[in-house]
């Protein structure tokens, strides 16, 4: 990979987040509801169907933009290059999966909505396939934390040790300090699409970081 496709890898992870981002609000009919179940119980089929293609077009620029994670672990050594790799990609691509498995949870509530039904008791089963979509990814997202951190910090990779605090485990752990501190449109927009939030800020570090850095 040469430079210039490591720096349009790192730009394609970036709109891949954005994109997601613009799907989780999509979801939500309603800006001033903070009952993210209720709406989305409100929203318009087209809105709902939109959020899901965004699943896609978000895992294809997700993809691309792990070129430039391998490109930043080129000094690794391969089997920590290919373990950040691998579990990186899982994650990323379960960002998409995750988000089509909302569409059910969005899709469901709409028709229990119109239905008069209880939303709660309607979305139990999306919402279990999700949580349990969503705990899978936990164990893989703890391997990827410990490689880059390690490699990150021991200075085997082309990313300054800053980089540590843009990788999404900071990020995903100040989530419950950052709560409490928002509200209104802001806590509804920041929290409804944060774990994409978190990507962009992951890839735009990542894009700065490498933007003149070369590897022979």
């Amino acid at each position: 990979m040469n430079h210039s496709w490591q720096r349009a890898s790192g730009i394609a992870g970036v709109l891949g987040g954005l994109t997601l981002f613009t799907g989780d609000l999509l979801f939500l009919a309603d800006l001033k509801n903070n009952d993210f179940l209720s709406s989305m119980a409100q929203n318009t089929d087209a809105r709902i169907t939109a959020s899901g293609l965004t699943a896609l077009l978000a895992s294809w620029l997700y993809v691309l933009g792990l070129g430039q994670i391998y490109y930043a672990f080129k000094p690794s050594k391969p089997i920590f290059r290919n373990t950040m790799l691998v579990s990186l990609g899982g994650i990323l691509i379960a960002y998409g999966v995750a988000h089509g498995s909302y569409v059910a949870i969005a899709a469901t509530a709409k028709v229990a909505a119109q239905n008069n039904l209880d939303l709660t008791e309607s979305t139990k089963l999306a919402k279990r396939i999700y949580d349990l979509i969503v705990l899978l990814v936990y164990p893989v997202f703890a391997v990827s934390s410990f490689v880059f951190i390690k490699q990150v910090w021991q200075k085997k990779t082309l990313y300054p040790r800053w980089m540590i605090f843009f990788f999404p485990l900071i990020p995903f752990l100040l989530q419950w300090i950052l709560d409490p501190l928002l509200s209104g449109k802001a806590w509804i927009i920041i929290m409804g699409g944060y774990l994409n939030l978190i990507m962009v800020v992951f890839f735009t570090a990542s894009t700065i970081a490498l933007w003149n850095k070369r590897w022979a």
